[in-house]
């Protein structure tokens, strides 16, 4: 009888810390979009790993700033597209820099949009009418990255992944934003 009891309650732990790490990151994840949504910039600077951020987003951005140069023929016919191609990570180091900020991180996650290449920043709605109406897709790309995709429903093409990252059992951050998403 106490070794049945025993193995129920050792079983029922097991299944409520399961379910308490795999729902961890959706929980993270809605804790972005509510802290965006409110502007609450606490909020974010203890949800967001902002150095990892600026790091991806420098990385990303320099990769389609690139890959948007070399399919622009006005910059290949041009002798100085590779001077273009050696300066723009600096450019993009010091827009990135300017824009993942609190308040930069709610506009992208409040609209759906990354900064551009150039390092201009997401636009923010005008006002509550012309706030986008976002999809939500949540999904784990591995045990430690759990990605948070957002669409808006009226520009579908246009979507954004928040990848968050595990710190920890059960802390998950947000350390980088997958701009290939976007279509």
């Amino acid at each position: 009888m106490i070794k049945k009891l025993l193995t129920g309650v050792v079983i029922a732990g097991v299944v409520v810390f399961a379910a308490v790490w795999a729902m961890s990151p959706v929980l993270a994840g809605q804790a972005i979009i509510r802290a965006a949504e409110r502007g609450d910039e606490a909020a974010l600077e203890r949800l967001v790993d902002f150095p990892a951020l600026r790091e991806s987003m420098k990385g990303e951005l320099n990769d389609l700033l690139i890959a948007e140069m070399r399919n622009d023929p006005r910059v290949v016919e041009n002798g100085l597209g590779g001077l273009t191609t050696m300066l723009a990570p600096m450019f993009i180091s010091g827009a990135v820099d300017t824009v993942v900020t609190p308040q930069g991180v709610a506009a992208m996650v409040t609209t759906a949009q990354a900064p551009e290449a150039d390092g201009t920043p997401a636009p923010e709605p005008a006002d509550a009418r012309d706030e986008p109406d976002l999809h939500k897709a949540w999904g784990y790309r591995s045990m430690d990255v759990f990605a948070v995709t957002l669409t808006d429903r009226d520009r579908p093409e246009h979507s954004l992944a928040l990848l968050l990252e595990r710190r920890g059992l059960f802390k998950w951050q947000l350390a980088a934003v997958d701009l290939r998403t976007e279509r």
